[in-house]
């Protein structure tokens, strides 16, 4: 049987401090039919010089920030690498973020078993705790939204977001992240899955993009 291709695509602004786990985890994945393709969104760091060591993956940097809007430039510049990837299923991955070694080979023979599959989370684990991350009960029974994990738990077939990106407005809405768009996408779709097993590990990050909003239902 053909082996699934893999692409993880990586946006990066001034994450120095905590790419290269992040790029470490990808290159001890135990899968071999796979790509890493970093976008540098005009950091000011050390990001550049600890991507450049891992000359294996390949690395876009932009030249100009094209939005005031963190969420924006993400979404941005995950369009940017989905052009650039070969791959058939997309993995999403923040740069302070870290994938667990069998995540790839896992997830794809996921997705090869279940051909009707487009949509893919895992369950994340907390960097600081060690422990999985778990949704406490709905205290509200007329929340209508799925609760969901961050960026680097997603997984997506390419051809999916490709259907996304003609109902989504990639430049509006500069609040709303890929992650929250995405989930949103796929659970009106009737796609939104999540595997409870952890592949991820997720840091927590009070520098985040989006971290200074009150999250509202």
């Amino acid at each position: 049987m053909k082996s699934t291709y893999a692409s993880v695509l990586i946006t990066n602004f001034n994450k120095g401090k905590f790419i290269q786990n992040s790029l470490k985890s990808c290159e001890a994945q135990n899968y071999k039919y796979k790509e890493v393709i970093i976008f540098d969104d005009c950091s000011t760091d050390n990001s550049l010089s600890i991507i450049k060591k891992f000359k294996q993956f390949k690395l876009i940097k932009n030249k100009k920030k094209k939005f005031k809007s963190g969420p924006l430039n993400q979404i941005y510049g995950i369009n940017i690498l989905l052009k650039e990837s070969k791959g058939d299923l997309i993995f999403l991955l923040d740069s302070d973020d870290e994938f667990k070694k069998d995540k790839i080979k896992k997830i794809c023979d996921i997705f090869k078993k279940n051909k009707k599959l487009n949509f893919l989370q895992d369950t994340p684990t907390n960097n600081l705790t060690k422990k999985k991350i778990i949704f406490n009960k709905r205290q509200n029974i007329y929340t209508i939204w799925p609760k969901f994990y961050p960026t680097s738990t997603i997984v997506f077939r390419k051809k999916y977001y490709k259907n996304f990106l003609k109902f989504v407005m990639v430049n509006k809405y500069p609040n709303l992240e890929i992650d929250a768009r995405l989930c949103i996408y796929a659970f009106l779709k009737g796609d939104f899955k999540i595997f409870h097993r952890s592949f991820t590990i997720y840091r927590v990050n009070t520098q985040g993009i989006t971290s200074r909003y009150k999250k509202y239902r």
